[in-house]
C-alpha cells in the first residue's frame, strides 16, 4: 500500500489536525520512507534501539507514540543524527501520534486500558487545551485499592504503585496513561474514586491523600503500549498489512 495513502488515512482516523498537543509532538509523518508499505512495526518510543530493531525486522513504516525532537528544533548531531540516519539507511518511514492516540475512542491508550480492567465506560475527562484526553468508567462491583492494584498489575504485567488516598471501596475510576498525575484535582472534582496513570510528581502524593482519591502508578511505558498495538491491528484488518510490536521497556 502507498505510504501517502496510509498516513492520510491515519491523519483522518486519528483526527490529527483537530487535536491539540504539546508544541513539539509533531503528530503525523515525521520522516519519509519508501513509497510502498508492506510491513509495519509499532513501538511506544522513537528510540534509536526501536528504530534499529524495526529496520532489522524489515519494516517499511514505524509507528510510535512518542516521536522525534521533543525538545524542539536541534542540530542533527549525535543521537539525533543517528536516528535519522538509521531511518533513511534502513528505508523506514516514521509516523508519530501522541495525544490523539491517548484519547481515541477505538484505539486509544486510555479507553483500551479502561476496558482491559473491565470498566463500564462512562465518558471522558482530563482536559488539555479544551479537549478531553482520558476516559473514566465504573467497576461492576466496587473493589478495594489493593484488589484494583492487583488487577492492574496483571493487565500491565508489571509492578504498580498505589497511593491509597481514598477511603473505602472504589467504583468510579479514571484512566489517563503516561504522565497523568496533573489531573488528580480534576478527577476529584468529577467525583471519581480513583485515578490510574503511569507516573506522577512528588507533590502528587500529598495532593491525592489530602483530596481523598486513590492513585495507581503503572509506569509511563507500560500504560502506553495499548494504542500502538491496537493501531497495528487496525491497519492489518483495514488494509491487510502485516505488523509487529517492538518491545522496548524503560522501567519508568
Amino acid at each position: 500500500m502507498k505510504l501517502e495513502s496510509i498516513f492520510q488515512y491515519l491523519n483522518d482516523y486519528l483526527q490529527i489536525d483537530d487535536h491539540p498537543d504539546y508544541p513539539n509532538a509533531l503528530n503525523g509523518l515525521q520522516v519519509e520512507g519508501p513509497k510502498e508499505i508492506a510491513h509495519v512495526a509499532v513501538a511506544v518510543d522513537a528510540s534509536e534501539s526501536a528504530i534499529v530493531e524495526a529496520a532489522s525486522r524489515g519494516a517499511d513504516l514505524l509507528i510510535v507514540h512518542h516521536g522525534l525532537l521533543w525538545d524542539g528544533v536541534e542540530p542533527l548531531v549525535g543521537r539525533h543524527f543517528r536516528k535519522i540516519k538509521r531511518l533513511i539507511e534502513g528505508r523506514v518511514a516514521l509516523y508519530s501520534c501522541h495525544l490523539p492516540l491517548d484519547s481515541h475512542a477505538e484505539v486509544g491508550n486510555n479507553i483500551l486500558l479502561a476496558q482491559a480492567l473491565g470498566l463500564e465506560i462512562g465518558g471522558q475527562f482530563g482536559t488539555h487545551q479544551g479537549v478531553n484526553v482520558g476516559w473514566w468508567g465504573r467497576k461492576e462491583e466496587a473493589v478495594t485499592g489493593v484488589a484494583l492494584a492487583a488487577e492492574l498489575e496483571f493487565v500491565l504485567k508489571g509492578p504498580v504503585r498505589l497511593v491509597e488516598g481514598g477511603a473505602g471501596l472504589l467504583e468510579s475510576v479514571g484512566v489517563l496513561t503516561g504522565s497523568g498525575g496533573s489531573f488528580i484535582k480534576e478527577a476529584v472534582e468529577m467525583g471519581l474514586d480513583a485515578l490510574i496513570t503511569g507516573e506522577a510528581g512528588h507533590h502528587s502524593y500529598f495532593e491525592a491523600t489530602e483530596l481523598g482519591i486513590s492513585v495507581f502508578l503503572g509506569g509511563h511505558y507500560a500504560t502506553e503500549t495499548f494504542g500502538v498495538k491496537a493501531l497495528g491491528g487496525h491497519l492489518k484488518e483495514r488494509f491487510g498489512l502485516s505488523w509487529e510490536f517492538v518491545e522496548q521497556p524503560t522501567g519508568f
